[in-house]
């Protein structure tokens, strides 16, 4: 949204993507396609979960040049946050492909958090943790990733960071 509407002054990304993901997104007249899912990528585990982490097509190949977020139009603040241990696609490396596009571009207007062990759903504190859970675009559970107590020490500090992020940037 920041990168299309004026209006919007912080931004937080949780395990994001650097390319908007599966179906298209729409802002005006502007859409967005949705970066696809390679199915013959995904494997099941012995459980029936599935892993789809090296399903999602990769964001930077020219194919899909038009799904990516045009990050360096936000004048919003943005605060990424990142489990280390995310399942469900490749958060870190998407991330870094982010801060060094901004930065690229003279941006400063970005603070990263990167929490290892930490998975895919970084919920508000004391959530419950769900190692996997079902995804609602596969239709099927998939793995989310994450440490127990990993998970639950990102939840509680980056929920801090959060409330801090937006009274700084919202008042």
């Amino acid at each position: 949204m920041a990168s299309f509407l004026p209006n919007i002054a912080a931004v937080v990304s949780i395990n994001g993507c650097i390319s908007n993901t599966a179906a298209a997104l729409t802002c005006g007249r502007l859409i967005l396609p949705g970066l696809p899912f390679n199915l013959n990528k995904i494997s099941a585990t012995s459980s029936g979960v599935y892993d789809v982490k090296e399903a999602l097509e990769d964001p930077l190949d020219p194919a899909y040049q038009e799904s990516r977020i045009p990050l360096e139009k936000a004048c919003a603040h943005i605060l990424f946050i990142i489990g280390e241990d995310d399942r469900h696609w490749k958060s870190s490396v998407y991330a870094d492909i982010a801060v060094k596009h901004l930065t690229k571009h003279g941006k400063t207007n970005f603070t990263l958090l990167s929490y290892p062990n930490a998975g895919h759903r970084i919920d508000p504190p004391y959530s419950p943790f769900f190692s996997a859970a079902l995804d609602p675009v596969l239709g099927v559970p998939v793995l989310g990733g994450g440490q127990l107590k990993a998970h639950a020490v990102a939840q509680i500090e980056s929920w801090k960071k959060i409330l801090e992020f937006l009274h700084l940037h919202l008042g």
